[in-house]
């Protein structure tokens, strides 16, 4: 009980401490729908139901759930009964207008590793994504697990131009983009933070509404969703007049207007 504590209080105090900070310049709200980990079903059933909305959305790769290295040995935090993609799909997913963020190498809970460590984990994973899209500079991480704290904030922010994590929120405002919030799209995390209410607050204030999800399919992981929930999310964010774009182009929308 007492770590639990000890853990949500340095998860909270990682969140509210500021790394690099950005004052948002947007005039109208936005948000974007990322995928973590890069399961099958997230390309092949959750891509046709943002194509069909004309949306796109952010993947965020790591190598670890290739095919090679799952016939190597399952990489830290794989969810078991989901099937990963295949290299095509991100050729596929990029050649569409979809962005491929980075997710580390490994998949590894970035808290654990020293700043080497982490160096050579997006170097590798950069290599990979390199081989399959040619000349691609991933410019959006998302820390494996959502596991950061202060010093893999300060490493990854400088390396990437914005970095995301799993905290629940609004970025808008006073912007950390060492680690944006985000609502995960999984039935439980909705039902804490109902769409409807996050539209709300995220007209009110002008900013920028991230949410994540894994698999895509009709019956999910816990951390999935079904195809019906993510159209029926699309659908209320684009019903409310707001506008769905990659993490990239949110970002620049966000810091540039």
């Amino acid at each position: 009980m007492l770590r639990r504590l000890v853990r949500a209080g340095h998860r909270r105090l990682t969140n509210l401490w500021p790394v690099k900070q950005c004052v948002a310049r947007l005039s109208a709200p936005i948000a974007t729908i990322s995928f973590d980990d890069f399961p099958r079903s997230a390309w092949t059933v959750g891509a046709p139901i943002l194509e069909r909305h004309g949306v796109r959305g952010t993947y965020f790769v790591s190598a670890a759930f290739s095919p090679d290295s799952l016939r190597r040995g399952p990489p830290s935090g794989p969810i078991e009964g989901v099937r990963y993609y295949e290299p095509e799909d991100i050729v596929a997913a990029y050649a569409q207008g979809h962005e491929i963020g980075c997710h580390s190498f490994d998949h590894r809970n970035a808290p654990l590793q020293s700043n080497a460590e982490l160096e050579q984990s997006i170097q590798r994973n950069a290599s990979f994504v390199k081989n399959l899209l040619g000349d691609v500079i991933m410019t959006s991480f998302a820390f494996p697990q959502g596991e950061v704290n202060i010093r893999t904030k300060k490493f990854m922010s400088r390396r990437f131009a914005a970095c995301r994590g799993t905290w629940p929120g609004i970025n808008a405002g006073l912007v950390d983009l060492s680690l944006l919030k985000c609502v995960g799209i999984e039935a439980a995390a909705l039902e804490q933070y109902p769409v409807t209410r996050l539209i709300e607050k995220v007209k009110a204030r002008n900013g920028w509404l991230i949410f994540n999800v894994h698999d895509v399919s009709a019956a999910p992981s816990r951390w999935g969703c079904t195809p019906e929930l993510l159209e029926s999310v699309v659908t209320d964010l684009l019903n409310a007049g707001i506008e769905i774009l990659t993490m990239k182009n949110a970002l620049a929308r966000t810091v540039f207007r």
